[in-house]
């Protein structure tokens, strides 16, 4: 088994018989000249890790003198996550927070999971949070790429998720026999998906009774037979990274995955209709566990944002401009807000679990920026449009400098402010352009709406579990004390 893979090992796994669908094409993910680019990115990823294997790579507990990857650090205590905070903001600024959905997010999850085995062990059986436990130390010795596909395919939004032709849709239970089960049906959304080892399906939004044969967990390799990968039109763009510095390595891929009568063995489920378990265990690891993860990577492809923002408005000496700065200052704002939340939640954090293993996890607080996150996002954009303005549309390439015949005269006439030289300005601004722009920036500012779930979803939610955790009462207290209330009780 390998502690910590390489890019090179990388490559070579992915090299095996997954169905994969691009367009009309049932493709070779390794061979595919379109995904090279992409290969390439995540195997800058692994790569990463040994670059920066002081912070990103820690002792394996279970086999002395072996490193894995900081993400599979289960919290048992405040030193455990200060340490996953360091070893994840390092992770994340490898693209700096472009890529959504590199393997540490659901390293994270995981991680979540095996140490929240009460409520697993309270569920009944004890044997699934034991195959869980196994299987992250499968995980763990193979450093594998996982991705996740949690959300129902519900295609009729007009009906309950589970109902009407959505029963049929997605993925359920279809047989149970001395192997395992047999799943069938869909799932969405699995970024990552053609580029993962392992689909890991895990609980999301709560199913009713009577919706067992939904209530799974559990954990398949990408290669198994009736696994089927479709992907979107794919936005990866083979061109010189000072042109395209994200969609020349980023685009990670977002995939629909159908599962055709799929035999999961028994060591791989986790949850099998068990509705204690499989309602329980997200809103136990996502708000606070999960959301360590989530928080860090924006904050820092916040910070990236920010400047990146500052540097185009010296392309053309608007950086003081009050307009400009208003706005450069809004996303500072940002950035400071959301690295303030992560470090009041990680100040908060306590043990969440009830049995003997402590969950040392954040604050669950801390899942209030999934509501915000989305808009921020979004405006980060808008505001690189209004600073870049024609200048992102007038970026020459790096080759052309390089053609006798116009690089000196871009030189002349495409300089920018204060000194600036005509190539530095536009690297500047195809980044900018490539960031926000882009088909990959404009997906990526689609997948940030809707990154952790909905946020009127999350606005939701958070009231609704405020009033059920007694959250009020203020307005009565100030009423009665100053002798004003004059309601029966």
């Amino acid at each position: 088994m390998v502690a910590a893979r390489t890019g090179e090992q990388y490559r070579a796994d992915m090299n095996d018989a997954r169905e994969v669908w691009l367009g009309e094409d049932k493709i070779a993910v390794a061979d595919d000249p379109r995904f090279q680019g992409s290969i390439n990115g995540m195997a800058g990823y692994f790569d990463w890790q040994h670059t920066h294997a002081d912070i990103c790579l820690v002792d394996d507990p279970e086999r002395p003198g072996e490193k894995m990857n900081v993400s599979h650090v289960v919290p048992r205590t405040a030193e455990d996550l200060a340490i996953r905070h360091k070893g994840l903001e390092q992770l994340s600024r490898y693209s700096y927070g472009m890529l959504g959905r590199t393997p540490d997010y659901v390293n994270v999850v995981l991680a979540g999971h095996v140490a929240r085995r009460d409520i697993y062990d309270a569920g009944g059986d004890p044997v699934f949070h034991e195959r869980l436990r196994k299987f992250q130390r499968e995980v763990i010795e193979g450093d594998l790429s996982m991705t996740h596909t949690i959300i129902h395919a519900a295609i009729d939004k007009g009906v309950p998720e589970l109902q009407g032709m959505n029963s049929d849709l997605t993925l359920r239970v279809v047989e149970r026999n001395d192997e395992g089960i047999v799943v069938r049906g869909a799932k969405i959304l699995a970024t990552l998906g053609p580029f993962a080892d392992e689909i890991f399906v895990y609980p999301s939004a709560p199913v009713p009774a009577g919706a067992e044969e939904y209530a799974l967990c559990f954990s398949v390799p990408v290669k198994t037979k009736g696994v089927i990968t479709v992907c979107r039109d794919h936005y990866g763009l083979p061109e010189d990274i000072a042109d395209r510095p994200f969609s020349s390595r980023f685009d990670e891929q977002d995939a629909f995955v159908i599962f055709e009568d799929v035999l999961i063995p028994w060591e791989r489920v986790f949850c099998d209709g068990n509705l204690a378990v499989y309602n329980k265990i997200s809103p136990a690891v996502s708000p606070s566990n999960t959301a360590q993860q989530i928080t860090i990577r924006a904050m820092v492809k916040l910070e990236f944002a920010y400047d990146l923002c500052s540097q185009i408005a010296k392309v053309s000496n608007s950086d003081k401009r009050p307009e400009v700065a208003v706005m450069l200052g809004e996303i500072h704002t940002y950035m400071v807000l959301t690295r303030a939340m992560v470090i009041a939640a990680e100040a908060r954090a306590s043990n969440h679990s009830t049995g003997d293993e402590p969950a040392f996890f954040p604050h669950p607080d801390l899942s209030a920026l999934r509501c915000v996150m989305p808009g921020w996002m979004m405006r980060v954009n808008d505001i690189i449009k209004h600073i870049g303005a024609h200048n992102l549309l007038a970026t020459p390439t790096h080759a052309a400098f390089k053609n006798p015949a116009m690089g000196d005269v871009l030189r002349k006439y495409l300089p920018g402010a204060n000194g600036m030289s005509a190539e530095e300005r536009a690297i500047l601004m195809r980044t900018a352009w490539d960031f926000a722009g882009s088909a990959l920036g404009s997906r990526v500012e689609l997948y940030e709406m809707f990154y952790f779930g909905s946020a009127g979803r999350g606005f939701m939610t958070d009231h609704m579990v405020a009033q059920m955790n007694g959250e009020g009462g203020q307005v009565k207290e100030f009423l009665k004390a100053a002798g004003a209330w004059k309601v029966p009780e």
